[in-house]
């Protein structure tokens, strides 16, 4: 029996529940809000086994585990689009894959190095004095634009705030497909909330219907 995996515990600047911190200037706050939306897609992942972290139990091809991955993926490459330095490489096979929690990964493992892309990306935006500093549009990738010649820092950080968001939802359906836990009631298991005639918080044993989500 594979072991369930929780979350690695928030940090005090990914938000209360629910929702990031109120923020006092542009750069706290364009980051807290991409903490607070990888939280939410580790909060998708919280109780899973890996083997339940690569189900793959909708019509798509996504998997909990695998959308943990892309997203550290997705948020190293744009480190590396940001400080132009050389990336991994490979082509559309190794971008599938990126998609994919392998048989020789653990969701542990990929929490793990999602936690660690985020601290880089703090220390990476924290050098950068101007968030309008231009960023290179990369030319080697058929869905970047290829009549802008350069993005901005400020630009990147929304972005991945999109980004993340969207994949978060993406979690939460699949989550949901997995074994019908629903992301209000995994929060509030994560967060150690009591329980209220608003929601239950999610356990192993049960299978969450009828909940906020």
């Amino acid at each position: 029996m594979i072991a369930a995996r929780s979350v690695v515990p928030r940090r005090e600047n990914e938000g209360m529940a629910g929702t990031p911190y109120p923020v006092s200037d542009e750069r706290s706050g364009l980051l807290n809000f991409l903490a607070h939306q990888r939280y939410l897609v580790k909060v998708a992942a919280h109780g899973l086994t890996d083997e339940e972290a690569r189900a793959t139990p909708t019509r798509s091809a996504l998997s909990v585990g695998g959308l943990v991955k892309h997203l550290a993926q997705t948020e190293r490459n744009w480190q590396d689009i940001i400080l132009q330095r050389p990336g991994d490489g490979g082509g559309p096979e190794s971008y599938m894959d990126g998609f994919r929690l392998g048989p020789d990964e653990t969701l542990e493992s990929v929490l793990a190095d999602y936690d660690s892309i985020a601290a880089d990306t703090e220390t990476i935006i924290a050098g950068i004095d101007d968030l309008g500093q231009q960023v290179p549009v990369p030319k080697d990738q058929p869905w970047f634009p290829s009549d802008v010649d350069a993005w901005s820092v400020r630009w990147v950080l929304l972005h991945l705030i999109e980004e993340t968001a969207r994949h978060a939802g993406h979690a939460d359906i699949v989550r949901e497909h997995v074994d019908g836990a629903l992301a209000v009631p995994l929060m509030a298991a994560v967060e150690g909330w009591p329980a209220t005639p608003w929601v239950t918080p999610w356990t192993k044993t049960e299978v969450a219907s009828g909940t906020p989500r």
